[in-house]
């Protein structure tokens, strides 16, 4: 069972005749994902892979019925395209942006929240489902994504898009499977994070455990921690918190715009020990991470 989306999940690209875009949608197509429609404006009437392109949403909409949108447009138009994927009722948007103004994120994410749509991103190479469902460009060419990913137990979340096929593929090499495995997106301000996110995998029935691959900034992980105290969360977490130098240089940034620490917030140090108390397995070593699982999942 994935979270998310699923074999069914009907997908509409915004951008779609964009370099990145088109490569990216050929990528999904052979993964089996059923993209059904593309939008650009002024180019109603090409195709892409096959794929017939539109001017807007709503013709798309009403042509193919679409039920998620992955964005790939300039930061400038992102939250036009996000706002126009909402008015037409798309309840799943994956915006593989970066570089989106703060302020437009703000925005379009409380009109997501008022509307019930839950949003990837922005900066997300988005999310896979192993040999369900793909959104997006995790884990490069089909082929690839088959070499790293195999279905199974295990969900990950991860700030990082390009860790997220890493974790994936150490899981995978000790035959451990994966159920849904979500890159949050690297920017200060995203629509779905770890606690969104363990809400989801803490209700699918075939998640038995979830990776969390956390960076220094930000406090979504003592966040975290405090949701798993006061929730009971069941599901069993196992986190590695990469970059941990970054505590030793305050105030300075890192990778990814949301990586920059500001004294104790945010540090590796705070995390960790945020996590800990919270009942969060903790790997010392990113190649303890299946060790972990494997004492925690029977079976896995």
């Amino acid at each position: 069972m994935a979270i998310l989306a699923d074999k069914n999940t009907r997908v509409v690209v915004q951008g779609i005749t964009g370099r990145e875009a088109t490569s990216f949608t050929k990528d999904m197509l052979d993964y089996g994902t059923k993209v059904v429609a593309g939008v650009t404006p002024g180019k109603k009437g090409q195709s892409v892979h096959g794929v017939p392109v539109y001017d807007t949403v709503h013709q798309a909409v009403r042509e193919h019925q679409p039920d998620s949108s992955v964005i790939s447009v300039p930061p400038p138009l992102v939250k036009g395209a996000v706002l126009e994927a909402l008015d037409n009722g798309i309840k799943l948007i994956v915006v593989i942006t970066e570089r989106v103004p703060r302020r437009d994120t703000i925005e379009f994410l409380e009109v997501a929240r008022e509307q019930g749509a839950q949003v990837i991103g922005p900066n997300t190479l988005g999310f896979i489902s192993p040999e369900v469902v793909r959104l997006g460009m995790a884990g490069g060419p089909a082929v690839d994504v088959k070499k790293a990913y195999m279905p199974g137990s295990v969900g990950i979340a991860s700030r990082s898009g390009g860790m997220t096929t890493e974790v994936a593929n150490l899981l995978t090499t000790n035959g451990i499977g994966q159920s849904t495995c979500v890159g949050v997106g690297g920017d200060a301000v995203v629509g779905s994070n770890f606690i969104d996110l363990i809400k989801l995998f803490e209700e699918d029935s075939d998640t038995q455990a979830v990776v969390v691959f956390s960076e220094p900034g930000g406090v979504v992980e003592e966040k975290l921690a405090e949701y798993v105290v006061e929730n009971r969360i069941q599901t069993p977490i196992v986190a590695y918190i990469a970059g941990r130098f970054v505590d030793d240089l305050p105030g300075v940034r890192f990778g990814h715009a949301a990586t920059i620490v500001e004294g104790d917030k945010g540090s590796s140090k705070s995390k960790i020990a945020a996590f800990r108390e919270a009942g969060i397995h903790v790997a010392d070593l990113f190649s303890d991470i299946p060790k972990i699982l494997k004492e925690q999942i029977k079976g896995v």
